[in-house]
């Protein structure tokens, strides 16, 4: 291959779409029951203004009718919720965020911006915001949910171990262990992690990055401030996110 950035408009590689997990199923269902409960309620609602001389059996009728479509939407999305966090290793909502960079043969690139009226691009439970920092929000039933490769799938690309796709601005980019960058030399996908442990951080890079999982922080740092890096072969990094800079600069932090 001749260059890492392919521009898919619909073409290069196609991204598999992973089925809707639970807590997605869960929350589309809820909002689906939600809306059909408000329906039942405006029809109710007609239904009471056009007969303004009820019987005593119709107006029991709409009362309970009331009562009972809020009765069963409330015990459904009552239920749902500890459902999820029973299911949820973590024995119920999470908040964790890492930050990252990815450069591209010495060229950093950026996630798409959200479009529309959304502020994220992603899942309610993993997104990005714009802002180079991957947030878990929410309920998480498997460990393998804060991974790495969990998080591009999510925002609809692909992450293994010798390549990275990510939808961008200008369409989907892809970095492969092989490609050649525009200076000839032949590209290696690697990552490195610095973390965060009483006050002293240190970087390591992850021999099986896909599977990688963030750590269970809500602030960056501690959080993990994780690099992507496609040139050449290195054993550490240079880069550093914006946040853990800030941290050194405060004195908050310092190098182990």
């Amino acid at each position: 291959m001749s260059f890492m950035e392919v521009l898919a408009h619909g073409a290069e590689e196609e991204i598999v779409q992973a089925a809707p997990l639970l807590d997605q199923t869960i929350r589309s269902n809820s909002v689906k029951f939600t809306i059909i409960s408000l329906a039942i309620f405006l029809i109710l609602t007609l239904i009471s203004l056009g007969f303004k001389q009820k019987s005593g059996w119709l107006k029991y009728a709409l009362y309970f009718s009331f009562v009972l479509v809020a009765l069963i939407n409330t015990i459904y999305l009552s239920g749902s919720t500890i459902y999820l966090n029973q299911q949820s290793t973590t024995g119920g909502p999470v908040h964790y965020h890492a930050d990252y960079q990815i450069w591209n043969c010495g060229k950093q690139i950026e996630l798409a911006d959200p479009e529309g009226f959304s502020n994220k691009i992603g899942t309610n439970v993993t997104h990005e915001h714009n802002d180079n920092r991957i947030h878990i929000e929410g309920v998480i039933l498997d460990p393998s949910q804060a991974s790495l490769s969990h998080f591009f799938r999510e925002v609809g690309g692909s992450f293994d171990s010798d390549h990275l796709t990510i939808p961008a601005d200008e369409g989907m980019i892809t970095m492969e262990t092989g490609n050649i960058c525009p200076d000839g030399t032949s590209g290696i996908l690697q990552v490195f992690v610095f973390k965060t442990i009483n006050g002293e951080f240190f970087q390591q890079k992850v021999i099986n990055p896909k599977d990688y999982v963030i750590s269970p922080q809500g602030s960056v740092p501690p959080g993990d401030c994780v690099i992507f890096e496609f040139g050449p072969l290195k054993e550490k990094t240079d880069r550093l996110c914006n946040f853990y800079e800030i941290a050194v600069l405060k004195g908050e932090i310092h190098e182990r």
